[in-house]
């Protein structure tokens, strides 16, 4: 630290012994003041680039011997500022020459851990990185390099070695222990390799693996502790969907909310016949479940693909339901999971809509077999003949499918939140398993 700098440090110190902006804050006005029109440009700059002044404590790496900083925050709570400033401060102090990083796919390293607006782009200042794109790597000018990399492909992982690492969202990697595997052989540059693992908190196998590794270090954080840089609007629609519920304790206060014991579904049964491949399927089924409404508020549209082999195993094979989608939107999302896997059709429930589902999905595909299906009986009598088939072992997951699971083990009898994907699952496998025409219409490979 330069001698203006330490300067700066031991000024606030003398008023707000923590040295954080939250305690200057606090200051009576005239004392804040005049301690802030103290400062020279220099001063000032420094000020507002220094990190550790604005920092909340949940946001700054402990002190002390550890190999994982596992920062667990709701959405919206700061973590993926923590990750990237930790990032930045090991660059720009020369301490990390090659680093990984690692999201959920390499669309989410690239928009919310390189450019997105806590990114490492837009945290830089003179030691500003550029982007390749085509190398999916980060280029700073005093030579540090952070590679991209898909949790969803564990093997690119296989070979690169760093001194640093930052995974994202590690809760909701699909196949997060081969992924983690993987990084934690590439870590082994330097005197002391480390990394940052930002995620919203879930009751899976590989949060639950690093809560429990003496060599981790954990720091939690609410929706709450971040308000005051959340949009208004964003607030509401977060607070409007899980205040005051299970899945809102895990969203929002970053607890780690195990299954509720009265929902159909658990956790140990899913993880018991989970896959990471699914063998030959003879039929492949994309599940619709559309939103009452459409607009940014609207609820999830359940979009959910699964298939059954030749023995009558049914295979849960992709969860593409999203939030906030107009009707043409949800509908092509569908048409395009249709064609990804080559379905055999498109079952839609149609008691949202009528016909008006029909008429979409004839607009986005008009040659796509449909079937409509319409709900007479309530979601839990619905669900219970689909929990069964887990119970006896006959449904695999391929891979984690995250949100889906979560609204499986939390979902009960008169629940406020409907549970869409979970909704487009039932019918999928009702469709599949169930149904009369559960067959094999044509074989194929994916």
């Amino acid at each position: 630290m330069t001698k203006p700098m330490a300067k700066v440090k031991a000024a606030v110190q003398t008023i707000a012994p923590s040295w954080s902006a939250a305690s200057l804050a606090l200051l009576p006005p005239e004392v804040r003041n005049d301690y802030l029109t103290s400062l020279n440009e220099a001063e000032t700059n420094w000020l507002i680039d220094h990190w550790p002044f604005w920092a909340r404590p949940d946001q700054l790496a402990p002190e002390g011997p550890w190999t994982t900083w596992l920062v667990l925050g709701g959405r919206g709570a700061g973590k993926t500022r923590a990750g990237a400033e930790w990032i930045r401060g090991l660059v720009d102090e020369g301490r990390a020459g090659r680093i990984a990083l690692v999201g959920e796919t390499l669309g989410d390293v690239r928009e919310v851990m390189i450019e997105g607006p806590s990114g490492l782009c837009a945290l830089a200042r003179d030691n500003r990185p550029r982007y390749e794109a085509s190398r999916k790597r980060l280029l700073w000018p005093n030579g540090a390099v952070a590679q991209g990399f898909s949790a969803g492909e564990p093997e690119s992982l296989r070979g690169p070695q760093f001194d640093a690492a930052w995974a994202d969202e590690v809760a909701k990697w699909r196949y997060a222990e081969s992924a983690w595997d993987m990084l934690q052989f590439g870590l082994r540059l330097g005197d002391n390799p480390r990394q940052v693992v930002t995620t919203t908190p879930r009751p899976v196998p590989i949060v639950k693996r690093l809560l429990g590794d003496p060599t981790t270090v954990t720091t939690r954080a609410s929706t709450y502790a971040n308000r005051a840089h959340l949009a208004d609007a964003f607030f509401r629609s977060v607070i409007t969907r899980y205040e005051g519920t299970r899945l809102g304790r895990q969203e929002l206060d970053a607890e780690l909310i195990e299954d509720n014991p009265d929902a159909l579904w658990s956790r140990a049964t899913i993880d018991a016949t989970r896959v990471r491949t699914a063998p030959e399927l003879v039929r492949i089924v994309v599940a619709v479940d559309p939103p009452a409404t459409s607009g940014p508020n609207a609820d999830e549209c359940g979009i959910v693909v699964a298939g059954i082999d030749a023995g009558g195993r049914g295979y849960v094979l992709d969860d593409r339901s999203m939030g906030g989608l107009t009707p043409l939107t949800w509908a092509s999302r569908a048409a395009k999971a249709y064609r990804d896997y080559n379905a055999d059709r498109i079952v839609a429930e149609s008691n949202q809509g009528g016909e008006m589902v029909s008429t979409i999905m004839r607009q986005v595909m008009p040659n796509a077999a449909l079937k409509l299906v319409r709900a007479t009986r309530g979601k839990w009598l619905r669900a219970e003949p689909v929990a069964a088939l887990y119970e006896r072992g006959q449904v695999s997951h391929v891979g984690a499918l995250a949100r889906l699971e979560d609204q499986m083990c939390d979902f009960v009898p008169g629940a406020a939140k409907s549970p869409d994907r979970l909704d487009a699952l039932v019918w999928a496998l009702t469709d599949l398993m169930l149904g009369k025409e559960a067959g094999a219409p044509k074989l194929r490979r994916l």
